[in-house]
């Protein structure tokens, strides 16, 4: 299983923590770090909708400006957004065998998974 975000994001700390805690094995992928490829995030947009992968809640959203908000209308925008400010991808993402299981965090939902 992969776990992708950033460290210093608060529910990626409480995803990390659980799977921690629950003995669950995972490679974690930081994005700051690691970048994300094309590839991957093409491969996310196929399995859920640009909508919600894109964290339209989150700091780095907000600090765009509002041409930049109103550029990101399908899926081809989302994602060279997403590949450029990596930040405002909704995260955790868990991934296990390529395909999305859990998108954010929520304890019951990945008791439920795992």
């Amino acid at each position: 299983m992969q776990l992708f975000g950033i460290p210093n994001c608060s529910t990626v700390k409480k995803a990390r923590d659980w799977l921690t805690e629950h003995h669950v094995s995972y490679e974690f992928h930081d994005f700051k770090k690691q970048g994300i490829s094309t590839n991957i995030v093409s491969d996310w947009l196929a399995q859920l909708p640009w909508e919600k992968l894109v964290n339209r809640a989150g700091m780095t959203w907000r600090n765009l400006s509002d041409a930049e908000k109103m550029a990101v209308v399908d899926a081809a925008s989302a994602l060279n957004l997403m590949l450029e400010k990596s930040s405002v991808i909704k995260r955790p993402i868990l991934v296990r065998d390529g395909k999305i299981i859990c998108l954010g965090f929520t304890e019951a939902a990945y008791k439920e998974l795992i």
